[in-house]
């Protein structure tokens, strides 16, 4: 939002371009507020996860599982038209929403024990430390009773994020008359995500799917130019407003698309069945 003005200006017209400034101070000053200061944190739920949570009730004991990485595989950098950026432009740990989707299949009576492979060196030595801790200041020579042995998982979820392709479609409009202008500008990214499921005791890869989906961004702005006074005086005033589609959002969407179609996939292959009322 830019305005420019001679300073010889009469005063009616420094008296419309001050009211102006306030209305659009007045409107910056909220947006600001209500950007920085006026949400609290909440936990958001896709249509997906909820899809996944209304699924059958599993059919057979239920199944343990690990995910050990879950890692980005684009390489891309954020996109920016002046200057290359460091930051990568996907989430560095899409593992976290694989767990959090495989949790709530079947909603409260989950379909599969996730175990814990992210943090297993911390794990260990916890447990370690409370058989050593143990050994020598609780006198318990036989400790391997005293801790439950780890799970072991029959499969294991592999995969990742596998393409980011940026600015898949763009385009816009705008319109001028007598120096008051609008505009309109949007654009598409896309996020794939592969998934695969691979047994344990046989190393065969049993399923692979892959879910993409769309990241939109939208802008919109306004500007007015007019001279007041032979081209020795001119009021000049821009808007505008973006909205950008989460990227985070959408990883986490697309994977949690994935796992969905794992489970159909896994319910045609006889990898699994739905609970049947006797």
């Amino acid at each position: 939002m830019t305005l420019s003005f001679n300073m010889s200006i009469s005063f009616p017209h420094i008296a419309a371009v001050v009211a102006v400034l306030c209305f659009l101070g007045g409107c910056s000053s909220t947006k600001k507020d209500s950007v920085f200061y006026g949400e609290t944190p909440y936990t958001l739920e896709t249509d997906t996860i909820k899809r996944l949570q209304n699924i059958p009730e599993l059919g057979q004991p239920k199944i343990t599982i690990a995910v050990y990485n879950f890692p980005d595989k684009t390489g891309q950098r954020k996109p920016n038209d002046r200057f290359s950026q460091l930051s990568t432009a996907v989430t560095q740990g899409p593992e976290a929403w694989v767990i959090n989707a495989l949790k709530a299949v079947g909603g409260n009576d989950p379909w599969f024990k996730v175990l814990e492979r992210q943090g297993l060196d911390a794990l260990i030595k916890e447990r370690q430390l409370i058989r050593s801790t143990r050994e020598l200041y609780d006198g318990e020579s036989d400790v391997k009773n005293q801790l439950k042995p780890l799970l072991f998982a029959g499969l294991i979820v592999e995969g990742g994020v596998v393409g980011y392709d940026a600015n898949v479609t763009s385009g816009g409009v705008g319109a001028r008359y007598f120096g008051i202008g609008a505009s309109e500008e949007y654009r598409t990214d896309q996020v794939t995500v592969s998934l695969r499921l691979v047994s344990v005791q046989t190393g065969e890869i049993l399923l692979t799917v892959s879910a993409t989906k769309t990241i939109a961004s939208y802008s919109s702005g306004g500007d007015v130019f007019r001279f007041l006074d032979m081209s020795t005086k001119a009021l000049e005033i821009e808007t505008g407003v973006a909205t950008n589609e989460p990227v985070n959002y959408a990883i986490r969407s697309t994977i949690e698309h994935a796992v969905f179609n794992m489970i159909h996939e896994g319910i045609l292959s006889d990898l699994w069945k739905f609970k049947t009322e006797e």
